[in-house]
C-alpha cells in the first residue's frame, strides 16, 4: 500500500488543474481517475457516431426520481468532460458573487467577492490559452489586461450574423475560447463543440494541465482506478485511506492530504458512500442544491441565408444577463452552438432523411440559450444501494422562457423569419455543479471558502461540486480558477512552499 503526500481523484478541469498548481510543490502525487486516454480514432470526427451512434457515452445507468433509468451522458477520459466541451472559457460576472435576484428566486451571496478569485481567473486563463478580446462585452468583470491570443475569427456567414444583430441592437461579443482553430482544422475540417479532442487543438484540462503536471517525476497517474470511498482514521476526522476498483482488484492508498475532484455527481456519490450519512456531512448539505444550467437550442432560419460555416461558436451575447433588457430581472447568456449538421438533426429527427436535414441546416443559425438554475437543497444526488439516483428539480424557468422570447424577437428583427427551440433534458450533462458547496458557515455548507472540508482536514474538494450558484455562463473557467485558488492555499497551511 502506497503512502503518497497527496492524493487527487479525477483528472477533469479541477483535479487536473490543481494538479498542474501543486506538481512544482515536490510533493508526491498520485492521480486516481476513472478513465484513461482518449486515443486518436475516426470517431472522433464523425458526426454520426458521437450523435446518433453515442459512441462514447458511458454504459451506465443513473435513476431518476421515480426509479427510471437514464444513461447521463458524463465521460470518463482523462481530461474528464472537458474533451468534450465546447471550449467557452468565461469569467462569472462580478454580480454572480453578490447574489442575484431572479423572478422565480434568489441565488445566494458567495462567501467572497469576485476580487477575490479574479487574480486565479488570469492564471487560469493563461493555463488554458483563451483565445479573446477584453471590452466588447458589456457586462464583464474588471480584469488586469486583455488575453494573451485574439480571438478565434468569424467565418463569413458568422461575421454576416453578428453584424445583423448590431444593427437590431445588440452587442455580440468574442467568446473567450480554448482552441488552436489552426491545429483543430488540420485534423479535419468539423466543429469542436461535442466533438472529443485527442490532443489535436482543443484546450482541455488534460492538453493544458494534466500533461504538462505529468513531466514532474514526483507525479503519478493511474488510469482505470474508480474510487469507491474515503476511509476515516480512529479520530474520526482524518481522512485515513482511498479505496478504489482497478483491474477488478479492491486497492487502497494512505495519502495524507486527498483531493476530491471526481465531477459533481461522483464526488458527492463517493462522500455518501463513504458512511451511513455520508462524510464531510454535518450540515446534512452533501449531495444537495444540484443544479444543471438550463439550456435550449434556438435554430433561426432564413431561406435566403447561407450558412457554409465549418464551426461557427465564435460570439456571445449578454445584453439580457444583468437584465431582461427593459429594466426587469436578469434572463441569462446567449452564444452560438457548435455548427449544426444534418448528421446532427437527425439525432433526434430519426424519420427525415438525412439530405433533408443538411438542406435545412444550410438555412440556420443555431444559438445555445443559457439561464441559471437557483439551488435548491430539494434538488440532490443521493445513492440507493449502489445506484446513483439524480432528483434534479428545474428552477427559474420563468427567466428560460422570457430568454428565448427575448431572443426569437431578436432573430426575426435581423431576417431570420422561423425560429425553432429544443430544451434539453437531463440525458445533456449540462455543466452539473453544487453539490458539495462552499460557505461560510459549517451548519449550511460543507467546505469552507477554499474548498477545505470542515469536517476533515485532510480533506479538499476541487471541481464543480463546489460552485456556490450556476450563474448564467460555462462553469469550467471558474472551476479551474477556485482549483488554483485552493492549490495556493494548499501550499501555504499544507506544504509550506
Amino acid at each position: 500500500m502506497s503512502s503518497p503526500d497527496i492524493v487527487i481523484i479525477g483528472a477533469g478541469m479541477g483535479g487536473a488543474t490543481i494538479a498542474n498548481a501543486l506538481a512544482p510543490s515536490g510533493a508526491d502525487i498520485l492521480i486516481l481517475d476513472k478513465g484513461a486516454q482518449l486515443p486518436d480514432r475516426p470517431e472522433n470526427r464523425d458526426a454520426r457516431a458521437i450523435f446518433q451512434q453515442g459512441f462514447f457515452r458511458p454504459k451506465e445507468s443513473w435513476y431518476d426520481s421515480k426509479g427510471n433509468p437514464f444513461n447521463p451522458g458524463n465521460y470518463y477520459c482523462n481530461g474528464g468532460n472537458s474533451k468534450f466541451y465546447g471550449a467557452v472559457l468565461l469569467r462569472y460576472r462580478a454580480e454572480d458573487f453578490d447574489g442575484v435576484s431572479h423572478t422565480d428566486g434568489h441565488a445566494p451571496a458567495w462567501p467572497f467577492h469576485y476580487g477575490e478569485l479574479a487574480p486565479f481567473y488570469d492564471e487560469a486563463e493563461t493555463l488554458y490559452q483563451v483565445r479573446g478580446k477584453a471590452g466588447e462585452d458589456p457586462t464583464e468583470p474588471p480584469r488586469s489586461g486583455d488575453f494573451a491570443f485574439p480571438p478565434v475569427p468569424d467565418e463569413r456567414a458568422i461575421a454576416d450574423v453578428r453584424e445583423r444583430l448590431r444593427k437590431v441592437g445588440l452587442k455580440p461579443f468574442s467568446l473567450p475560447l480554448g482552441i488552436d482553430i489552426d491545429t483543430w482544422l488540420s485534423h479535419g475540417k468539423t466543429p469542436w463543440d461535442a466533438f472529443p479532442d485527442a490532443r489535436t487543438g482543443k484546450m482541455d484540462a488534460e492538453t493544458c494541465a494534466l500533461l504538462p503536471a505529468l513531466i514532474h517525476a514526483n507525479v503519478r497517474l493511474q488510469n482505470n482506478a474508480e474510487v469507491k470511498r474515503l476511509i476515516l482514521g480512529e479520530d474520526g476526522r482524518h481522512i485515513e485511506a482511498v479505496e478504489y476498483l482497478q483491474d477488478g482488484e479492491t486497492r487502497r492508498v494512505t495519502p495524507k492530504l486527498v483531493v476530491l475532484s471526481a465531477g459533481a455527481v461522483r464526488s458527492a456519490v463517493i462522500l455518501l458512500a463513504s458512511s451511513p450519512e455520508g462524510l464531510a456531512n454535518r450540515s446534512g448539505m452533501v449531495g444537495r442544491h444540484f443544479m444543471n444550467h438550463n439550456l435550449s437550442a434556438m435554430i433561426g432560419i432564413d431561406p435566403r441565408f447561407n450558412n457554409d460555416s465549418v464551426y461557427q461558436k465564435t460570439f456571445a451575447i449578454n445584453d439580457f444577463y444583468l437584465s431582461d433588457g427593459k429594466g426587469g430581472p436578469p434572463l441569462g447568456n446567449v452564444q452560438l452552438l457548435g455548427r449544426i449538421s444534418g448528421p446532427i438533426l437527425k439525432s433526434d429527427l430519426k424519420q427525415v432523411p438525412e439530405f433533408i436535414l443538411n438542406a435545412v441546416a444550410r438555412k440556420t443559425i443555431d444559438f445555445l440559450i443559457m439561464t441559471e438554475d437557483l439551488p435548491d437543497p430539494a434538488s440532490r444526488v443521493r445513492l440507493d444501494g449502489e445506484k446513483i439516483v439524480l432528483e434534479w428539480r428545474r428552477s427559474n424557468m420563468t427567466a428560460h422562457e422570457g430568454l428565448k422570447t427575448a431572443m426569437r424577437e431578436k432573430l426575426k428583427q435581423a431576417g431570420f423569419p422561423i425560429v425553432l427551440t429544443h430544451l434539453f433534458d437531463r440525458k445533456t450533462p449540462s455543466h452539473q455543479c453544487g453539490t458539495i458547496r462552499l460557505g461560510a458557515n459549517p451548519a449550511t455548507a460543507p467546505l469552507d471558502p477554499f474548498g477545505r472540508a470542515y469536517d476533515h482536514p485532510n480533506l479538499f474538494v476541487a471541481d464543480a461540486s463546489t460552485l456556490v450558484t450556476s450563474a448564467a455562463v460555462n462553469p469550467s473557467l471558474t472551476v479551474a480558477a477556485l482549483s488554483l485558488r485552493t492549490a495556493r492555499h494548499i501550499r501555504e497551511t499544507e506544504l509550506h512552499a
